[in-house]
């Protein structure tokens, strides 16, 4: 039997086939309009014949927006099709804001749980907690449903009520909540992480975070913060004018940050400071790594050009394309990639081009030989097409595989659950350590766990038999490898001591999320950290920070 949604493709169908003929009218053969028109027809006799012949029930909806997917897949990662039922969902990623419980939702070992509430908002003043797993929202079982779903269920309008039954330990619990307005901050932390040293975490670009960013950096100097670390760390991205605005912070007013060129002359942009800055003088580190992404690399590459601060971490992403969003018919929506930007030097720090692919679809890398040169404001060398590379370059940091086992298998956390249970409270983030006691407690725990992993050293040994059967040494060599995996062998026991220090540090980061949620993880990663006492470093001797900002003689 034909749905609603037949009835409803037919009518879009014959509208796409009328444009499609008119079209075809105008414009010659040989015209990219004709060609448009020509596939749109195709496209539109296709779905309708499918509708219409295929043996089994077809839903024209899903059918065509596979199809959309497919093609902008065809283009980039960014580009993409929104619809009418996405919409809010894309809202609260630009706008940072959204009616619900505020809570962050997860699956562990197969269960629906709370995997951070939001200090100040319904689940923690309710007393929702890491952990809780969620066995209803209102009359609805949500065992067996996705995380997904669970999100769209508890959100609503502001002051409209919600019940949610939790389990807790040996406990189910129902707990009334009553929705409001979430707005995400983009500063989840800043502090003084020396005595004259502030810190600010900036985990995204949506609306107001430049204004975030503005209010930590005068309470900060109210502290006594004559030194700034701008962490950026991890942080994907978002609004262009939230960029445009950070960098305003620091640099004075007239000064273009960023300009976007593209194909039509209504995506040429040039952005620039509009106001005076909070402070043009303060010595500023602003730390990247690999996941820095889009607002992330304006901020840090126009700092940069301008050496107005020391940037130190690892490359950043190298996302140099800006998106634009289109509204389409039905209340949808099209993000896709407009234009590119150019920071102050000039350069585009875009690293893939998705205009050049491999066979697997991917995107190629620009060559190194193909990459120019720029210069800082203080004529420091820079260079385009591999996101922006910082001053100071440090190393990924690793941890070993047995603390890597214990945290993604949850053991950390299933361990941590019970510790919640049954303490109240903690030390201050910074203040608290996990003891040598409550360090043995956990190495008991684990003695009836499950959980295995495999050394570096074991996996090259692996490796290695694999490329000797391959190429027919491996009877010549056999004695001598089980020899060798026999003195490499790990053993749990002797790696629970070796890597105690790593362990304890991936614990007391899991027990001070539950007690002070995700400002007090950040807070407590202050002392613990290697990559912020680098940062710290840079300022420890003024004659090397204005080196690092000046060329290389």
């Amino acid at each position: 039997m034909k749905n609603y949604f037949s009835h409803k493709w037919l009518f879009t169908s014959l509208a796409v086939v009328g444009i499609a003929g008119l079209l075809l009218s105008f414009y010659p053969k040989n015209d990219k309009l004709f060609e448009l028109a020509k596939n749109l027809d195709i496209f539109a006799s296709l779905v309708r014949e499918l509708d219409t012949y295929y043996v089994d029930e077809i839903d024209p909806t899903e059918l065509v927006t596979v199809g959309i997917n497919a093609m902008l897949a065809e283009l980039d990662p960014y580009t993409e099709y929104i619809p009418e039922e996405e919409s809010d969902d894309f809202r609260v990623l630009t706008t940072g804001e959204y009616g619900g419980v505020g809570a962050l939702i997860g699956n562990r070992l197969g269960k629906n749980m709370i995997m951070m509430p939001y200090k100040g908002f319904p689940a923690q003043v309710s007393g929702l907690k890491v952990a809780d797993e969620l066995l209803k929202v209102d009359t609805v079982d949500v065992i067996d449903k996705n995380t997904s779903e669970i999100s769209k269920l508890l959100k609503g309008p502001a002051n409209t009520e919600v019940n949610v039954v939790v389990k807790r330990g040996a406990d189910t619990l129902s707990v009334k909540l009553t929705r409001k307005k979430i707005v995400i901050s983009n500063v989840p932390y800043y502090g003084m992480v020396e005595e004259e040293t502030g810190y600010i975490k900036l985990s995204d670009f949506t609306t107001n975070a430049a204004q975030d960013v503005a209010l930590a950096l005068q309470d900060l100097k109210a502290q006594g913060a004559k030194k700034l670390i701008l962490d950026v760390r991890d942080n994907p991205g978002g609004i262009l004018m939230e960029a445009v605005n950070v960098v305003n912070i620091f640099i004075p007013k007239n000064k273009e940050v960023v300009k976007t060129i593209g194909k039509l002359d209504k995506v040429l942009s040039e952005y620039k400071t509009k106001s005076s800055p909070i402070d043009k003088e303060i010595p500023l580190v602003v730390m990247i790594n690999e996941r820095s992404a889009s607002a992330s690399e304006i901020v840090a590459g126009a700092l940069q050009d301008y050496d107005r601060a020391v940037l130190v971490g690892r490359t950043s992403f190298g996302k140099g394309l800006v998106q634009s969003t289109i509204p389409l018919s039905y209340n949808s929506q099209v993000k896709l990639t407009t234009a590119k930007y150019y920071i102050p030097s000039g350069r585009c720090i875009q690293a893939i081009d998705y205009s050049v692919k491999d066979e697997e679809g991917n995107g190629s890398y620009v060559p190194d030989s193909l990459r120019q040169e720029f210069q800082t404001k203080n004529g420091r060398t820079v260079y385009d097409g591999a996101g922006i590379e910082p001053d100071i370059a440090l190393e990924t940091r690793s941890f070993a595989p047995i603390t890597y086992s214990l945290v993604t298998r949850s053991l950390v956390f299933s361990f941590v659950s019970e510790f919640a249970l049954e303490n109240e409270a903690i030390d201050s983030p910074r203040a608290f350590e996990v003891s040598d006691e409550l360090y043995a407690s956990f190495v008991d725990w684990l003695q009836d766990k499950e959980y295995d992993y495999i050394t570096r050293v074991e996996k090259t040994i692996e490796d290695l038999e694999k490329y000797a059967e391959k190429e027919k040494y491996f009877d010549d060599i056999k004695e001598d490898l089980e020899k060798l995996k026999k003195s490499v062998s790990h053993s749990k026991e002797q790696d629970l001591i070796t890597f105690k220090d790593e362990i304890k540090e991936a614990l007391k980061d899991e027990i001070v999320s539950r007690y002070y949620y995700q400002k007090g993880v950040i807070e407590a990663s202050l002392d613990q950290d290697p990559e912020i006492e680098s940062a710290l470093e840079v300022f420890a001797d003024v004659e090397k920070y204005a080196a690092h900002l000046s060329p290389s003689k």
